[in-house]
Parts: C-alpha cells; structure tokens; sequence
C-alpha cells in the first residue's frame, strides 16, 4: 500500500512542477484590472509592434523596457516569448509584446496608457 501512496505522490509532484506559472501577476488601477510584472509596475502593448515580433528599440526600449523573460522562457496559453534583434526574450500576450513605462514611477500607476495613442495598457480579464 506505501508503494502506491509513494507513487501518488511522485505522480501528483511532478504534474505540479509541468505546470509554469504566468509570468505576470494582476493588479487592480485606476484603469481596471491589468497585467504588471513582478513588482507590480504596469504592463503595456505597443500598436506598431507586429504580431509576435516587437519594433521597440533604442530610445523607445528605453522608455519602455520590455518585459524580459529568461533565456529557456516556453510558451503556454496566452502568454507567448518573442526573441529581440540581439537574442534576447521578451515576453507577450496573446502575440503582442509587453513593456513597462519609464514614467511609472510606483506600482499601480498607469500613466503611459494611450501616450501617442500607441501605447495601452495589457488588461487582465
């Protein structure tokens, strides 16, 4: 009987781990609900990415620092990895590259929503 106890609870370990967690977390604002990263800083989209590939570098990386993800990121669901121009992975919902905002100076504000009416913010159903 321990060995099928053992087995259960080997089986119910390892199916746990196979499941990532969502690399945002949710947050209630001003706006509603949306996607922020792990400090709670907004998450943003940008209009003139194309689908699966951002077009934000240099000075418009620099205001708006994209969502990074590690190196071994996977896809699962909605949430999607993108690879930059140098290599590096970025993280996307539903195809649409995620960014933070410079002038989003604490957790919760949500002041690039609608900047150059290309910038908006990654609501959270």
């Amino acid at each position: 009987m321990s060995r099928i106890a053992l087995a259960a609870a080997l089986l119910a370990a390892t199916t746990a781990l196979g499941f990532a967690a969502e690399p945002a977390m949710t947050a209630d604002t001003a706006k509603g609900k949306v996607y922020t990263d792990a400090k709670g800083m907004t998450l943003y989209t940008f209009d003139k990415d194309d689908a699966g590939k951002s077009n934000c570098y240099d000075n418009c990386a620099k205001n708006w620092p994209p969502f990074m993800a590690a190196p071994d990121a996977k896809a699962e669901g909605k949430w999607t990895v993108v690879t930059r121009t140098d290599g590096s992975k970025m993280w996307a919902l539903d195809g649409k590259p995620l960014y933070t905002f410079v002038k989003d100076a604490k957790a919760g504000d949500v002041t690039g929503d609608g900047v150059n009416s290309v910038w908006h913010l990654a609501k959270a159903n």
